[in-house]
């Protein structure tokens, strides 16, 4: 192989670096984008919640949140979401969660993830296997029996 050809191998190996890794950047760029907006619309959620308990001292029952989630700016992001209103008791603290929904943008290098919203209003992102650990904490028998049959 003469120089000019491994000039131009050279070239062509740099071309295809390149534009790999201008893919996972665009890739990584969308998922974030679909995640914030998922975010900031759970973060609306959050914010209706926290009105209601604020007008009637209790969070709202699931069919007033499915009516609201439909006009939520981002609400498209959410996903299937899955509200724990009925399991939460006077008892309950701040950091129970309150609602939760699957991100449908998974991370290469962050894996998939949780929104959750948090019943003091808290938004955050958080691995499977932490939400997991968190609802066996507060989920009670019927809760758990309920989801298996979904």
């Amino acid at each position: 192989m003469n120089r000019r050809q491994k000039a131009i191998l050279t070239d062509i190996i740099a071309v295809v670096i390149v534009t790999a890794v201008a893919i996972v950047v665009m890739i990584e760029l969308r998922n974030w984008l679909n995640r914030s907006e998922a975010t900031r619309a759970m973060e609306h959620l959050g914010s209706v919640v926290s009105q209601y308990r604020k007008d009637y001292g209790a969070v709202p029952p699931e069919s007033y949140v499915l009516d609201i989630k439909e006009s939520l700016p981002g609400q498209v992001r959410l996903g299937g979401l899955y509200y724990r209103a009925r399991w939460i008791e006077f008892e309950s603290g701040p950091d129970e969660i309150l609602a939760y929904t699957r991100m449908g943008y998974q991370s290469l290098f962050q894996g998939r993830k949780f929104i959750v919203l948090r019943l003091d209003g808290r938004v955050e992102q958080i691995q499977a296997d932490q939400l997991q650990a968190l609802l066996d904490r507060q989920q009670g028998p019927m809760e758990k029996e309920e989801l298996k049959n979904r």
